[in-house]
């Protein structure tokens, strides 16, 4: 797992994607997402435009998990 600082009250989790390079390009994030292939908290997670805030645990199916701080 990995520690990621914000330092803004939330990202959203398309732009998260692309910060932590678990995407290449915005286009690219939005299909991992509406693929299904993200969770936040361990729920599935289907809206590109989620606000994410610190405390947040975020994995990307054959990624990795981030920890937002």
């Amino acid at each position: 797992m990995e520690k990621v600082k914000i330092h803004t009250p939330f990202i959203k989790l398309n732009q998260l994607l692309k910060w932590v390079s678990a995407a290449d390009s915005g286009a690219m994030a939005n299909h991992i997402i509406t693929e299904g292939m993200v969770k936040v908290n361990g729920e599935p997670e289907l809206r590109k435009g989620r606000k994410i805030h610190a405390g947040d645990l975020v994995e990307v199916e054959q990624v990795g998990s981030f920890l937002v701080e």
